[in-house]
């Protein structure tokens, strides 16, 4: 487990596995998502478009839209 310390400027340097996991340099900006007591580190997307492609394939049955428009009728 890796450590941090936090400067009187409220700033920490991330180690270089954290950097070379999240394949990021200096400069580029980071996604800090706080969910309870737990900090996650995101890589900015260069295209929220490309980045959410596809996130929902496969949720629903490959019959549930048809059966929604059927439904509207």
């Amino acid at each position: 487990m890796l450590e941090v310390k936090l400067s009187t400027k409220n700033q920490i340097v991330l180690p270089r596995e954290a950097r070379n996991a999240l394949s990021v340099q200096a400069g580029e900006k980071l996604l800090v998502v706080v969910r309870g007591g737990i900090v996650i580190l995101l890589r900015k997307p260069q295209e929220y478009s490309s980045a959410l492609r596809g996130i929902g394939k496969g949720i629903y049955p490959s019959d549930y839209l048809e059966k929604e428009r059927s439904s509207w009728q």
